[in-house]
């Protein structure tokens, strides 16, 4: 078990409660949830304003409420507010995006060097998210013949946490271009943790319900149609 892994504490029997009723989500939420969906971005500019007290919390609350194979839970957020560390971050992104633009092909490169591909400057709030991937919670419960399922629940994790900041008003960046090695030894974690993402959040400085990267030409929606087979 990693030394942050969640402590599992005997509890009591449970007591036997009759079942909740489920809420009922009519047309309007449904429609709502369309709204949310559409206009959910990956925001890479940022206004600077702090965010409320309390609001990071809130959205790591309502993330940990995504699903994880065998109930593992096993997210760990690295809240990133010590600058030298931040600075590091940057250094980082820096490295892997000049390696990532001279791959590019002539044609592309121009374009490539133009997208703004991190709000790293501008976000009040930074966090490095990781897989547990030794973490005892769950005693393995599904993950034997696909143990990446518990990267998988991590990223549902950053999804949930992705919606929640949005219908705040919040926008959220997944930076990407890393190295994952770097970020590990910059954070101090655990050697067995598996970075997944490192995500700026604050207040957008603009807002629109198509991807950046089609405004800019990189690429385009395709229809649902063209991924769907059947058999």
């Amino acid at each position: 078990m990693s030394p942050l892994s969640p402590q599992v504490v005997p509890r009591p029997p449970a007591k036997t409660e009759s079942p909740k009723a489920a809420p009922a989500f009519d047309a309007a939420f449904r429609a709502r949830l369309c709204d949310l969906l559409r206009w959910r971005r990956d925001v890479r500019r940022f206004k600077r304003d702090a965010l409320p007290e309390g609001t990071i919390d809130r959205l790591i609350g309502l993330a940990c409420l995504a699903p994880s194979v065998g109930l593992s839970e096993p997210w760990r957020f690295v809240l990133v507010d010590d600058e030298a560390r931040r600075a590091a971050i940057r250094a980082n992104f820096e490295a892997c995006n000049s390696e990532a633009l001279a791959m590019q092909e002539p044609d592309r490169a121009a374009l490539y060097a133009r997208l703004k591909l991190a709000g790293l400057d501008e976000a009040p709030v930074q966090i490095a998210v990781f897989a547990d991937r030794d973490t005892s919670q769950g005693s393995g419960l599904g993950r034997l013949t696909m143990p990446e399922t518990i990267d998988y629940s991590v990223v549902m994790a950053i999804h949930t946490l992705w919606l929640a900041a949005r219908v705040e008003g919040l926008g959220l960046g997944w930076v990407s271009i890393l190295d994952p090695a770097r970020m590990a030894e910059t954070l101090d974690v655990p050697k067995d943790w598996i970075f997944v993402g490192h995500l700026c959040v604050g207040y957008p400085q603009e807002e629109d319900d198509r991807p950046g990267l089609e405004r800019a030409g990189w690429e385009h929606r395709h229809a649902p149609e063209g991924v769907v087979i059947r058999r």
